[in-house]
């Protein structure tokens, strides 16, 4: 069952997908700006590419959702097994911790993450070329299932967020985390696929990094407060 007392791992992972959406501009940006001109020239009007671009994110929500249950379900398993409160006191820490260096990484401060996401570009170039059959997209249908695929792109922001569902110990509460992430970075993925060199312009700008980078400073630490 649903413990909504500890609703403020969803505020907190709805937050890092907000202000982390810099990063996802940087990591995806790119990837939106392409789907967005190569969609079918009969979706031209403003209307119908956001339908397009919204589907290109339901996929990618929906891979999150996925990889949050599975990291959940194992999570649940291995606190099955041995003392309960002692590990999942040491995943929430390691969860603030990831949390922390996502922030330091925002800010420029320290690069260290982006060796994490290596890890995930081992599987990437085995994985991207199964969306090429539905680029470019003349429905939301493709663009859907061109975003299943692209919600696998290594992103150690996704990476850190998967910690934090796999220290929540629930398969339920593995796929809700990665659900209000996802939610948090969809205004800027969405605002950037209509209009791409605007507010990828603004978003590139150093200092809006640095806020972004300080705000989820700011919840890691108090994610280790309430850990410790």
């Amino acid at each position: 069952m649903l413990d909504w007392a500890n609703y403020s791992i969803y505020l907190t992972a709805f937050l890092a997908g907000l202000a982390g959406g810099v990063h996802c501009v940087g990591m995806c940006g790119g990837i939106v700006g392409i789907l967005s001109l190569s969609t079918s020239d009969a979706v031209t009007q403003t209307s119908n590419k956001f339908w397009i671009l919204l589907g290109y994110n339901l996929g990618r929500i929906a891979s999150y959702m996925l990889a949050g249950a599975l990291v959940g379900g194992l999570g649940a398993g291995v606190l099955s097994l041995v003392e309960l409160q002692q590990l999942k006191l040491i995943l929430s820490i390691v969860a603030a911790l990831f949390m922390l260096a996502l922030g330091l990484y925002l800010t420029g401060i320290w690069q260290g993450l982006s060796y994490i996401e290596k890890i995930g570009s081992v599987i990437w170039p085995r994985i991207e070329p199964f969306s090429r059959q539905f680029i470019p997209s003349k429905n939301m249908r493709q663009s859907f299932s061109v975003g299943l695929i692209w919600g696998w792109l290594p992103c150690g922001l996704v990476y850190t967020l998967l910690i934090m569902a796999l220290s929540s110990g629930s398969v339920l509460q593995g796929i809700l985390v990665m659900l209000f992430f996802g939610l948090g970075t969809l205004p800027t993925l969405i605002t950037v696929g209509l209009s791409t060199t605007i507010l990828s312009a603004f978003i590139s700008q150093p200092i809006v990094r640095l806020i972004a980078g300080i705000i989820v400073i700011v919840m890691a630490l108090i994610m280790l407060i309430r850990a410790l």
